[in-house]
């Protein structure tokens, strides 16, 4: 049955409209049978990246047969960021369950919290509408490890203060910073074709996720397995969030999964340009971080020995989750835990000449979404647009806690059980000050105000937006319609830009 899931087509899924409506009553829902949590968090991981979503060349069984134990959403959206890293926006909207800039208002005010008492241990635990704090008022143990990179008090652009994670947790495994460690400038601006590139994804020297000499997805999954050992041992009920640094560059893995991706086999994709016309208007210059670890002009060579090291980091971040699955399996527990798969963030890789994910194209603002365990259908495809986001409150209805009056984000079973066919009229999504961005149906407008260019997209017919429809009189009234939406949806998210365009 994997193998069927990998053969569905991103836009023309044929089980995404079987909603399964008679397993809705099996979803746990009662006192008393609280399911436990597991969300396994990836860091830059695009969309399209796995078997299960029919991608030709990553290899990622553990994940493919975890979207056929359960529900793959194909539309799972993050509405952008406020500065360049991007994964700090999504995790603050994750977190506080807010829109965009909404949470960045709490973000800028500080850790929210409502007052602090002490526990047993001595320790202050913040009254938090934070999603752990919340769960945790519901009777669940809650456990961290991995990548935090909740940032407060952004000004001009420059996070400056980590919401502390201490109070949020019950217990901790391993905990990582937001970026990675130093390497050497050799990981930049490469490879040349017909030079000695010397970077090895597989050298422990250059540090990054090596540092400390252990791969970090590996400890990561180390402390993992010690945490559920721990969980398995009570009869509370558990929360885990489990937030890896893969697939963020630097792209490293042990040398056997990059052999797995000889370069010669690697794709280019559909929407590769050597640069992207529109790169000044929206606010991503060649000397941002992320567009500085490939040369320009963009080349079908640097593109495929990227592909070979995202590919063969995301293959290994892969195997560390099969390792947590297995051990969930040993613990006893895996029958009544709901398991998350998903990622802050999509990434470009090449595609329209980008290599970050500050734009609004689909492949940076799309991720990977999986859902499986008690109650929640097997071998399921919803391709209706959702967000990323909505995982807060589907876990809070879950673990049976009301959701706090600031949350903006929807739960996901009403959709699951087939209760409404649309999470969202729309969807909406914005970079900086410099980029907006509406869904609607199959039609996709992108708004660069700086120097008044709409971008059209029909994305039935067009996946990889390659063809831009907004010079056509014929879709004038088209764009009108989105931009009266895109209006609505800036007030929903708190966005401070005001928009002037008259196609």
């Amino acid at each position: 049955m994997v193998r069927l899931i990998r053969v569905l087509s991103l836009f023309s899924c044929i089980f995404c409209v079987t909603m399964l409506i008679s397993q809705a009553d099996d979803l746990p829902q009662k006192a008393g049978e609280k399911p436990n949590i597991v969300f396994l968090y990836a860091d830059d991981m695009t969309f399209s990246a796995l078997g299960a979503m029919g991608h030709p060349i990553v290899q990622t069984p553990n994940l493919d047969s975890l979207a056929d134990e359960g529900v793959i959403f194909t539309n799972a959206y993050n509405q952008g960021g406020w500065h360049g890293a991007v994964c700090v926006a999504s995790r603050a909207m994750l977190n506080t369950g807010q829109f965009l800039w909404r949470a960045k208002n709490t973000m800028d005010r500080g850790f929210p919290h409502r007052g602090a008492t002490v526990d047993a241990a001595g320790r202050e635990r913040y009254e938090s509408e934070f999603w752990s704090r919340q769960i945790n008022l519901s009777g669940y143990t809650t456990y961290f490890a991995g990548k935090w990179h909740v940032d407060a008090r952004s000004i001009d652009g420059k996070a400056h203060d980590c919401v502390p994670v201490d109070p949020l947790f019950d217990r901790f495994g391993i905990i990582r910073p937001g970026g990675m460690p130093p390497t050497v400038e050799s990981s930049y601006n490469r490879p040349y074709e017909g030079d000695d590139d010397a970077w090895s994804p597989f050298d422990p020297q250059y540090q990054g996720h090596w540092s400390g000499g252990q791969h970090w997805a590996e400890a990561l999954a180390d402390s993992s397995i010690d945490m559920l050992d721990t969980a398995s041992k009570s009869d509370e009920p558990f929360f885990m969030y489990l937030a890896f640094n893969s697939p963020h560059d630097p792209r490293q893995a042990p040398k056997e999964f990059v052999d797995m991706y000889p370069q010669e086999t690697m794709d280019v994709p559909p929407d590769f340009m050597p640069d992207n016309p529109h790169r000044d208007a929206m606010e991503c210059p060649r000397d941002m971080r992320d567009e500085r670890l490939a040369p320009f002009p963009r080349t079908e060579y640097a593109v495929r020995v990227h592909r070979r090291e995202y590919y063969a980091i995301i293959s290994h971040l892969d195997a560390q989750i099969g390792r947590i699955l297995g051990a969930l399996d040993q613990s006893g527990k895996r029958q009544n835990t709901v398991i998350i798969f998903t990622a802050d963030n999509g990434l470009a890789l090449g595609s329209h000449g980008l290599f970050g994910k500050q734009c609004l194209y689909e492949h940076s603002v799309k991720v990977p979404f999986i859902m499986a365990g008690p109650g929640i259908p097997k071998r399921k495809c919803i391709d209706t647009p959702v967000y990323m986001q909505d995982i807060m409150p589907t876990a809070l209805e879950l673990a049976g806690k009301p959701v706090p009056a600031q949350v903006q984000f929807q739960s996901l079973l009403p959709l699951i059980r087939g209760e409404r066919a649309e999470q969202y009229a729309s969807i909406y999504g914005a970079f900086q000050q410099s980029q907006r961005m509406v869904r609607q149906g199959d039609f996709k407008l992108i708004v660069y105000p700086k120097s008044q260019t709409l971008l059209l997209f029909d994305l039935k017919t067009d996946p990889h937006e390659t063809v831009n429809l907004a010079d056509n009189p014929d879709y004038v009234p088209k764009i009108k319609e989105l931009l009266t939406e895109l209006h609505r949806l800036q007030n929903d998210a708190g966005d401070p830009l005001t928009l002037d365009f008259s196609p």
